[in-house]
């Protein structure tokens, strides 16, 4: 039998968010304790808060890897570092047609937003020339809102994508302030808080989350949370790691898939208006269980392919989310 004080935490809780109230870092770890059938009530309010703070829109978006590995940065998950020997495809900017052609194949089936993705600690000068081009034209000839993931920006940089038509800027903290030195050491995480408040500096939206079953402790995960609700982040990416052979995590454990949703579910509390963003990783960690990240609160996602991993069609990420009752 479910603890009746587990239960009324979780709808106190549910009751204190839909009333306009911010849940505590103690009480949110309250529910990180939550296990058993306790799980299906927490998800439950999560889906409700979503309803009735955010809406049952769900938010689609897509990516294209428009430069591909030789990254300087070290960052122990990823494929693309020059510091791992992995497989991943090496190349530099794409060409301009190619970009436009997959964005408007990503349009025709049913992505909102598009975003050029670029390996690097940040981008050339001459890059950014190039890319700036590029989005002025998907501005002219598709009708997708643009988004940017260029690495470490300046204000200045943010306000010439914002004028060649971008709308948002992605920009991971990948984990929790205390957990990122075991994650990354050639570039601090206040380097990554500089870059989005450079970006809300020059009205451009952030879109910032991070990879979860990095090494990180349920604790520094509702750090990471709290951190993007400071920042007044409102789009929320939500990674769970592949571990890729050649990387520094090749042999990380992978979380239960229960924990990934339990995670999701009170990110759900803590940013109750926020685009919860399913994103890389789902498909491998959660199986046969993805559906039930739109019942523990998700309302946005990535469709196609990832940066280095392939994703579901886009049409059964759409019938997925239809089957769930929600809109695209």
């Amino acid at each position: 039998m479910i603890a009746m004080s587990k239960v009324d935490l979780i709808n106190r809780l549910e009751e204190n968010v839909l009333a306009g109230q911010e849940i505590t870092q103690q009480e949110a770890r309250e529910l990180g304790e939550l296990d058993g059938s306790e799980l299906h009530q927490l998800f439950a309010a999560a889906s409700r808060i979503r309803d009735l703070r955010a809406g049952k829109k769900v938010d689609l978006c897509s990516i294209i890897n428009a430069k591909s590995g030789l990254c300087s940065e070290n960052c122990k998950f990823c494929a693309q570092s020059a510091h791992h020997q992995t497989e991943v495809d090496v190349y530099d900017l794409l060409d301009e047609e190619l970009i436009l052609e997959r964005a408007l194949q990503m349009e025709a089936q049913g992505a909102k937003r598009y975003s050029l993705v670029t390996s690097g600690r940040g981008i050339s000068a001459g890059d950014l020339v190039e890319v700036l081009g590029i989005y002025r034209r998907l501005a002219r000839e598709t009708n997708l809102k643009l988004c940017a993931s260029l690495g470490i920006i300046s204000e200045d940089t943010a306000r010439r994508l914002r004028e060649a038509g971008v709308t948002m800027y992605h920009h991971n903290l990948e984990t929790s302030e205390s957990y990122f030195p075991q994650i990354c050491t050639t570039h601090s995480y206040q380097d990554r808080i500089k870059t989005i408040k450079a970006c809300q500096a020059a009205d451009l939206e952030v879109c910032s989350g991070g990879i979860i079953a990095l090494g990180e402790t349920m604790d520094q995960r509702l750090e990471m949370a709290f951190s993007l609700r400071s920042l007044k982040v409102q789009s929320v990416p939500i990674n769970i790691l592949s571990p890729i052979v050649g990387t520094a995590l090749e042999n990380q454990r992978i979380l239960p898939p229960l924990e990934i949703l339990k995670t999701i579910a009170i990110y759900r509390f803590i940013l109750p208006e926020a685009k919860l963003r399913f994103a890389g990783g789902r498909e491998n960690a959660l199986r046969d269980l993805q559906a039930m990240g739109y019942l523990a609160g998700i309302n946005a996602t990535l469709v196609g392919s990832y940066l280095t991993t392939s994703g579901r069609t886009v049409a059964e990420d759409i019938q997925m989310i239809l089957d769930m009752g929600l809109q695209v």
